[in-house]
């Protein structure tokens, strides 16, 4: 009979460090260690490619041993799954420290199951309270005048130089994009923020051209709402980014379901979708499942921002 310690972690910010010191003596021991770092408590824990792996080399009698309870489910969907499967195979499930250590949750007793529901219960209810409070934090950061989304390309100083070095020195728009290293449509909203072209000059070949005004009608926001159907492993492991914005709008969207599986239709500014892709890049690189949900994605938006 093997103890296997299961670690999770929730974004690529985090560390399992904790778990590992709680998890220190066994590890010593020589414990085999199966980890899903970068991954939502929202994936079920079924559906985690470290704990799937867990199962499939345990045998009968194992005993998985975790930091928290926290680490392996956090909703009661989650418990409601996964009991029957450590019962089926025979499996102890084991928290090494705390209140529940000395109690097996995996044990096939009513009690036990009622201690067990409980527990994923006030887990969830947790979740949800930092959603919530996270929602609460987005309005009253907007309501007090902060900017929202993806901080901008160039500092206030570099935007400064920017329209210096174009005003006074007459430095080409292109040639300001290859010094600050960004795009050249960056470098004219910067100048139109500031002012400094009066007469819009003609688009550069390697820029997609924007809309212009036409017969009295306004000109296009600069950083337009878009919608994107966001897969939904993409829109579980962003929920739990440390990104209070696009937790916000994640939780303003509309599931879609898309036969066993789903999206979320997200109603954003542009620069907002591109941020959820930049997060999502190395988190979800991990298995093959989420390389396409995040190529899928990516594709999305690169069709928005050329047809916008």
């Amino acid at each position: 009979m093997t103890d296997r310690l299961y670690l999770r972690h929730s974004t690529d910010k985090q560390t399992d460090a904790r778990q590992r010191h709680a998890l220190a003596r066994l590890i010593k021991a020589g414990a085999p260690v199966y980890d899903d770092p970068a991954t939502s408590s929202r994936v079920l824990s079924l559906h985690r490619t470290g704990f799937q792996q867990l199962l499939d080399e345990a045998a009968v009698g194992d005993t998985i041993r975790i930091a928290d309870a926290a680490r392996l489910f956090r909703s009661v969907a989650d418990v409601i799954a996964l009991r029957p499967v450590l019962i089926r195979r025979g499996l102890h499930l084991k928290v090494e420290s705390g209140l529940l250590s000395g109690i097996d949750l995996a044990a096939d007793d009513a009690g036990t199951k009622m201690v067990v529901s409980v527990l994923a219960a006030v887990l969830e209810f947790q979740r949800d309270m930092i959603s919530e409070n996270t929602k609460e934090g987005v309005a009253a950061a907007a309501a007090s005048g902060k900017t929202l989304g993806r901080p901008t390309a160039l500092d206030e100083d570099q935007a400064a130089a920017v329209v210096a070095a174009y005003t006074e020195q007459g430095v080409a728009v292109k040639a300001l994009a290859r010094q600050y290293g960004t795009s050249p449509k960056t470098i004219r909203r910067i100048l139109d923020d500031a002012g400094a072209r009066e007469v819009s000059e003609p688009q550069d070949s390697d820029d997609q051209p924007g809309p212009t005004a036409v017969d009295g009608q306004e000109e296009p926001a600069v950083d337009p709402t878009v919608v994107v159907d966001v897969p939904g492993l993409v829109a579980e492991h962003l929920q739990d980014s440390g990104d209070e914005v696009i937790r916000c709008f994640l939780e303003g969207g509309q599931t879609i379901r898309r036969g066993q599986g789903y999206s979320v239709r997200v109603p954003a500014p542009l620069s907002v979708h591109v941020s959820m892709i930049e997060r999502s890049s190395t988190g979800l690189m991990q298995s093959p499942a989420g390389r396409k949900a995040h190529r899928i994605h990516s594709d999305r938006v690169t069709s928005v921002r050329i047809t916008d």
